[in-house]
């Protein structure tokens, strides 16, 4: 049997001057059999609906059911049934085609409308090849409709799934040519990773100012998959389009909402993949007001903490008091925190911030000459430091004008040696966001101790997250992708 296989409505859907391809009908597929048992399936769904409950929907259902790998899956076919669901996805598109479609001259375009049709993500003209790989990349599906519309700049109006019969007769050539690179290139290639039982993607920026984990690190994680059997490939965001080659990923490059990490992280979370900073943890953790709401409908100890708006920004100074930290609620790494001591201070500084966003966050200033950083992976504590305040500075990154940085020291522990209520309260909080790898920032009060904030892409420097376990924090960290692949795969850890 081969490993891909191309799925019709109708047997006489695929014409009989098609190539010669491994093509089966929507009803013989759907009765099981052979077919069913065979779990690394390479399934092409070329039905003539993917409507809700269709045929073609339940082609692509029981693929996934299988342990089959599909195009388009279930998410796609959800996502493309509504604007309302795709949208999301396409505005982040929507930078691309305005550079593209925004140079071609307007003579060639209906003024406000443009239509492409996409095949397993080629197109037929040469300039906007890109943005074809793009969106096949965002929408996996066979054979798309895109319709751009122009109101001031150009954005994607409505993106459409089509069938088979929907490729005009001169097109059909485009097709297949479109069809049997896609097999080629992802299917057909032999894999020189053979001996390894997966293949874990590690998205890093080697430019990055301060990254979540340094080069050392990230070597010592390579040596740690080979002795477990994992082939650990460090890629870059221009690694996009092969993201799907890999069993999981795991991202070591600080995550923001509306930046390529997070769309990493959509992806490979749409393509089945294990991924950690999976997208729920980078939504919950990297915007501090969902954050602190979410700490105290759990009654987790913090410092006194208001979210504020413009109108409401004295609140700060009645409810809390001076000095006061302010906070924008998307920063690291100590960006985008400021300490005022007066009011003229409170005024400026939130000023600035609600050029940002609309909400900002108001907290109880609390020194102590170090925080707690409590590692925590699986819902299980990991690893435990202590950050020390930069020098004659009250954060742990003191930043300057220039761009420049100062970092304090730090002492990393033995979990045996940190205070029972500090392991607690940090398990408590990092099991709010989910199960993947999780940095709870805490501070200890004379009242116990309260989280700062909880980090979804904590740091894992070499010589210090790791100074206690050594080699071992690398391989527990490998040995967590593999239990969660097995599991994937229905196998015993």
């Amino acid at each position: 049997m081969a490993e891909h296989l191309l799925l019709v409505e109708q047997p006489d859907d695929w014409k009989a001057g098609f190539p010669r391809l491994p093509v089966v009908s929507a009803r013989e597929y759907l009765s099981g059999g052979e077919l069913a048992a065979k779990r690394g399936l390479r399934v092409i769904n070329l039905c003539r609906s993917y409507r809700y409950l269709s045929v073609g929907y339940y082609c692509s259902l029981l693929a996934e059911a299988r342990g089959q790998k599909v195009i388009p899956d279930v998410r796609t076919i959800q996502e493309l049934s509504s604007r309302s669901l795709y949208s999301l996805s396409t505005e982040e598109l929507d930078g691309l085609v305005q550079r593209l479609l925004g140079r071609r001259k307007t003579s060639a375009l209906a003024p406000t409308a443009y239509e492409l049709t996409l095949c397993f993500g080629q197109c037929d003209v040469k300039e906007l090849q890109p943005l074809a790989r793009e969106i096949f990349e965002v929408f996996r599906c066979p054979i798309l409709r895109v319709e751009f519309k122009r109101n001031g700049t150009w954005r994607i109006g409505a993106i459409k799934a089509l069938p088979l019969a929907a490729v005009p007769t001169e097109g059909e050539a485009a097709l297949f040519t479109a069809l049997e690179g896609y097999l080629s290139r992802r299917w057909r290639q032999p894999r020189a990773r053979l001996s390894y039982r997966y293949d874990l993607a590690v998205l890093h920026d080697p430019n990055e100012d301060l990254p979540p984990s340094d080069g050392k690190a990230l070597q010592l994680l390579i040596k740690a998959g080979k002795a477990l059997g994992v082939n650990v490939e460090l890629i870059q965001r221009k690694d996009y389009s092969r993201l799907a080659e890999y069993d999981a990923l795991f991202i070591r490059e600080t995550t923001r909402v509306g930046h390529h990490t997070f769309r990493f992280a959509k992806k490979a979370d749409r393509e089945g993949m294990v991924v950690i900073d999976d997208p729920d943890s980078i939504l919950r953790c990297t915007n501090k007001v969902y954050l602190a709401e979410l700490l105290a409908a759990h009654r987790v100890p913090r410092p006194k903490t208001l979210v504020l708006r413009r109108e409401t920004l004295l609140e700060a100074e009645q409810q809390i008091g001076y000095p006061v930290v302010l906070k924008i609620p998307e920063g690291s790494f100590s960006r985008g925190v400021f300490r005022a001591e007066t009011r003229a201070e409170l005024t400026r500084i939130a000023t600035k911030l609600f050029k940002q966003s609309d909400l900002i966050l108001a907290q109880e200033y609390l020194y102590t000459p170090f925080d707690w950083r409590i590692g925590v992976l699986g819902r299980q504590p990991f690893y435990a430091c202590k950050y020390l305040m930069s020098r004659g500075h009250w954060q742990i990154v003191k930043h300057e004008q220039d761009g420049r940085h100062e970092q304090g020291g730090y002492e990393t522990l033995a979990l045996e040696a940190v205070p029972a209520a500090v392991l607690k309260t940090a398990l408590k909080a990092a099991d709010l966001i989910g199960d993947g790898l999780y940095g709870v920032d805490l501070k200890e009060t004379p009242a116990g101790p309260v989280v700062i904030e909880v980090n979804d892409n904590p740091s894992l420097d070499a010589d210090v997250e790791d100074k206690v376990l050594g080699d071992q924090l690398y391989a527990r960290l490998i040995g967590e992708f593999v239990t969660r692949l097995d599991r994937r795969r229905g196998q015993r850890p």
